[in-house]
């Protein structure tokens, strides 16, 4: 599976984690709800379920309208509206947190993983297996390392461009995180 293509055709995503969007587009907000708009995404609200291919469909139009600069203030932007399971204490606590937030926020069949391995002391890698574009999960991961660091931590997240990587069709993408 490559970017923007749902894996199953049931899959929805939550109001909550669809208005990061228009968060994440800062001065465009009228822009990204224009856009949901065209992708039979109208008002979208918390608690509201939306279809994943509709979303997908409105992260292409801003891929190809604004660029992976958008994608990736998209993406970091999702750990301040999306739900996260609690007693997160750190940034690994964090990072492997991810795939269940995204569970948390997706339902309806198959939406693939968040697989966090800790590659010891303050480095980890994330590969991740789901249909949004590559430069947002590399803003989610940033946001949510960002989200539950200490103040005097530095994060960077890094696209592994030796592994497979969905922009060229593969299924995956792999991150490369030290904090």
């Amino acid at each position: 599976m490559a970017q923007f293509k749902a894996f199953a055709p049931g899959v929805q995503v939550n109001g909550e984690t669809v208005l990061s969007v228009v968060a994440g587009m800062g001065a465009f907000r009228s822009r990204a709800n224009k856009i949901l708009e065209e992708n039979a995404i109208a008002n979208p609200k918390p608690g509201t379920w939306y279809a994943q291919q509709a979303w997908l469909d409105a992260f292409k139009d801003i891929s190809e309208l604004l660029g992976a600069h958008t994608l990736f203030a998209i993406g970091k932007s999702i750990p301040q509206n999306a739900r996260f399971p609690a007693a997160i204490r750190s940034v690994a606590d964090a990072l492997g947190a991810i795939d269940a937030a995204y569970h948390m926020n997706h339902r309806g069949g198959e939406i693939g993983h968040y697989v966090f391995n800790q590659n010891g002391g303050d480095s980890a890698t994330v590969v991740c297996r789901n249909p949004y574009p590559c430069d947002f999960d590399r803003g989610l991961i940033t946001g949510t390392a960002d989200k539950f660091k200490s103040s005097r931590t530095v994060v960077r997240v890094q696209h592994d461009d030796g592994k497979p990587c969905r922009k060229r069709g593969a299924d995956s993408c792999t991150y490369q995180v030290k904090w």
